[in-house]
């Protein structure tokens, strides 16, 4: 059976991809749980414009957000912790820290936007990505020092 994903389907595809699956899997998973429809003309085209649309609103979104980047990569926050010898912090930094530190200039930003290998472990200045969009990224330095 041919069918159209509504949604991205992990080994699968894509949203909008045109793919053949068994005829079970389609009717007892994919259409009941509204992953994907079948592939009549009326839904090709319905996906289609569904797509374009998504274009259009990813571009305009990204637009925004590149403005948005504009204003925060000269941005620099600093984080005040607890400091043992030789620099080490007794905790740690984290992503959720740098967000916050963020937030309180003024800028909307989500833990989970903060890319960040590992916590920081050391007093110093950092350099951190931010993740606005999934192709805007921007850097930000973050200073650690002792309190």
């Amino acid at each position: 059976m041919e069918i159209i994903l509504k949604s991205r389907v992990e080994g699968l595809g894509e949203r909008g991809d045109l793919v053949k699956v068994r005829d079970g899997y389609a009717r007892n998973y994919l259409l009941p749980k509204k992953i994907a429809v079948p592939a009549t003309d009326a839904y090709r085209k319905l996906i289609g414009e569904e797509n374009r649309l998504q274009i259009v609103r990813d571009e305009r979104e990204k637009r925004d957000l590149q403005t948005v980047a504009e204003k925060i990569k000269d941005l620099s926050c600093t984080i005040v912790v607890q400091a043992g010898e030789e620099d080490k912090l007794y905790g740690s930094v984290s992503a959720n820290d740098i967000a916050e530190a963020i937030t309180k200039q003024g800028f909307e930003i989500d833990h989970k936007q903060v890319i960040l290998g590992n916590p920081i472990k050391v007093l110093g200045v950092y350099t951190v990505h931010i993740r606005l969009h999934r192709e805007v990224e921007v850097p930000v330095k973050v200073w650690v020092v002792k309190e």
